[in-house]
C-alpha cells in the first residue's frame, strides 16, 4: 500500500510539472535550469551579491572611463536667466515654456535676470481650464456607458499639473501674465499633489452627476451648463483658497538690469502681456521623434489640451537629422526652446551629465540591454516625462553637434549650475519633443503641417504630459 501511494505522489509531481509546462508556467524542471544562472559558489557571484544587496545599482555601475567626457564649454549658447524651481510639482511645461517668453523679455526690456512670470497665475486658470474640460467631456460622452475606453480614461484622468506648450500657449492668449511677486507661490503651487487630488476626487462626483442630468429625457442643454458653471464656481473656490485669487488689474515698477525703476504703471494681465510677452503663437510648431511612428505625418491627440476650446497638440514626426538643424539655427540666433526628453535614463544628476555610457548596467548584471529607440517606444520603456529650454550646442568643425544643454527647473542647486548637459548620442536617443519657431524651420517642413492629422486617442502613449 505505502509503494502504491509513492507512485501516485510520484505521478501526480510529474503531473503536476508536465501541466505547469504545458500552460507556461514554471515547473520544477524550469526552476532547477533558471538556479544554474546563479552559482552561490562561484566567488565573483559570491561577490557581487554580497555588493548588490546592499547598494543601489546606479552607483555601482557608474562607468568611470566615461568620467573624462563632460566639458561644460559649448560654442553656441543663448544667455540665459536666472534658473527657476518648479518645486514638488509637475509644471515643468509651464515653467519651460515661460522661460522661453522671459528671456525675450528679459532682453528686449534690459529686466533684472532674476525677473520671472508668475507660474501661480497661470496654474490657477491651467487647473480650473482642464476642470471644465474635464465636466463638459463627461456631458459630451455620456451616451457611452462608462465601460468604455474614452469614457474611462476621462475618470482615471479627470486633472493632472503636467502639459505640453500648447497649454502655454492657449493660456497664456487667453489669460495674459502677470509678474511673479504679483501673485507669488504658495505651499499649494509649489506641492501640488494635495490639492489635485481633492479636487479630482471632487471632479469625478461632479462628472458623475453631470452623465446622469444628461441622461434624463427631455434635459435641455442650457441646464447642464448651468449646473457645470455651478460646480466650476467650487473648483474656483478651492483654488483661490489654497493659490490665491488672480489680479483683475495690479500696479508694477519695471527695472532695468541695473534693478533701477524704469516705469510704474497699471496694468490688466492682458495688457501687461501685450506689452512684455505678446507672441504669434501660430508660428510656433512642435515638432517630434518617434520612430515607432511614420515619419513626415501630423498627428493629433484627443483631449490633449488645456482649454476645451483651445487647440489640441499637434506635431510633425520628423528623423532627428532633420531636427536637429532646425535646433542649431534657433541657438545660433539667440532663441531658448521648449524641449522634452525621457530626461532620467542615464542621468548622472550629480553633475548634470546625460550620456548613454554613463552607467554599465550589463557588465554589472552580466547581461544586455539591447533595445534601440523604437522598440522603448512600443514597449513603454521610454517617453517624454520632463520639459526644459534647450539653450546650447556645441558644434565640431564641420558644424555637427557634439552636446547640448538645457536649463532646467529644478533651482540652481542641481546638476551643472541648474543645467544638463547631454552628448549628441544621447539627445537622438531620449530628446522626443521640441518647439520650433517658423523662421528656424525650412519650408519643406512648414509644409507638413499643411496635411490633415492623423488623430490619435488619448490613452495613446504619447499622451504623456511632461511634468
Amino acid at each position: 500500500m505505502k509503494l502504491k501511494f509513492l507512485a501516485i505522489a510520484a505521478a501526480l509531481t510529474l503531473s503536476v510539472s508536465a501541466m505547469a509546462q504545458n500552460n507556461g508556467g514554471i515547473s520544477p524542471e524550469m526552476m532547477q535550469q533558471m538556479k544554474k544562472s546563479f552559482d552561490v559558489n562561484n566567488p565573483t557571484d559570491k561577490a557581487l551579491r554580497s555588493i548588490l544587496v546592499n547598494n543601489n545599482p546606479a552607483k555601482l555601475a557608474l562607468n568611470f572611463e566615461n568620467a573624462g567626457k563632460f566639458d561644460s564649454h559649448f560654442s553656441n549658447k543663448v544667455n540665459t536667466s536666472a534658473i527657476t524651481d518648479q518645486k514638488s510639482s509637475g509644471r515643468c511645461w509651464m515653467f519651460t515654456g515661460l522661460n522661453v517668453l522671459r528671456n525675450k523679455a528679459i532682453r528686449k526690456f534690459n529686466m533684472p535676470a532674476n525677473f520671472q512670470f508668475s507660474q501661480a497665475y497661470l496654474f490657477f486658470y491651467d487647473q480650473l481650464e482642464k476642470s471644465n474640460l474635464f465636466l463638459q467631456a463627461c456631458i459630451d460622452t455620456y451616451k457611452k456607458p462608462m465601460t468604455d475606453q474614452e469614457v474611462d480614461w476621462l475618470f482615471q484622468n479627470p486633472l493632472s499639473d503636467g502639459g505640453t506648450f500648447t497649454g502655454v500657449s492657449n493660456l497664456v492668449s487667453k489669460y495674459g501674465l502677470v509678474p511673479a511677486d504679483i501673485m507669488p507661490e504658495t505651499y499649494n503651487t509649489n506641492n501640488t499633489s494635495g490639492i489635485t487630488g481633492l479636487v479630482k476626487m471632487k471632479l469625478r462626483e461632479d462628472g458623475l452627476e453631470l452623465r446622469e442630468m444628461a441622461a434624463q429625457k427631455g434635459m435641455k442643454p442650457e441646464k447642464l451648463q448651468t449646473r457645470k458653471t455651478e460646480m466650476l464656481g467650487t473648483i474656483y473656490r478651492m483654488l483661490a483658497l489654497t493659490f490665491g485669487e488672480p489680479p483683475a488689474e495690479f500696479t508694477w515698477s519695471q527695472k532695468n538690469a541695473k534693478g533701477e525703476t524704469v516705469s510704474t504703471e497699471t496694468y490688466t494681465p492682458m495688457s501687461f502681456y501685450e506689452k512684455y510677452a505678446k507672441q504669434d503663437f501660430s508660428t510656433y510648431y512642435m515638432v517630434m521623434n518617434d520612430p515607432s511612428r511614420e515619419y513626415y505625418k501630423i498627428y493629433e491627440i484627443q483631449y490633449d489640451r488645456h482649454v476645451y476650446d483651445g487647440d489640441n497638440w499637434k506635431y510633425v514626426n520628423l528623423p532627428m537629422d532633420k531636427i536637429a538643424p532646425m535646433c542649431i539655427a534657433s541657438i545660433k540666433d539667440s532663441t531658448m526652446m521648449y524641449f522634452s526628453c525621457d530626461v532620467g535614463k542615464f542621468l548622472n544628476s550629480e553633475k548634470g551629465f546625460s550620456d548613454p555610457d554613463n552607467y554599465d548596467y550589463g557588465s554589472l548584471l552580466g547581461t544586455t540591454f539591447g533595445m534601440d529607440k523604437k522598440q522603448r517606444v512600443m514597449t513603454h520603456a521610454s517617453g517624454s516625462s520632463h520639459a526644459m529650454t534647450l539653450c546650447a550646442v556645441d558644434l565640431d568643425k564641420d558644424g555637427n553637434p557634439l552636446k547640448w544643454m538645457v536649463e532646467n527647473s529644478w533651482s540652481n542647486t542641481w546638476g551643472y549650475q541648474g543645467c544638463l548637459i547631454m552628448t549628441n548620442n544621447w539627445f537622438n536617443e531620449y530628446m522626443f519633443r521640441v518647439v520650433i519657431e517658423e523662421k528656424y524651420m525650412p519650408a519643406d517642413v512648414k509644409a507638413l503641417f499643411n496635411q490633415k492629422p492623423i488623430q490619435l486617442p488619448a490613452w495613446d502613449p504619447m499622451f504623456q504630459p511632461e511634468e
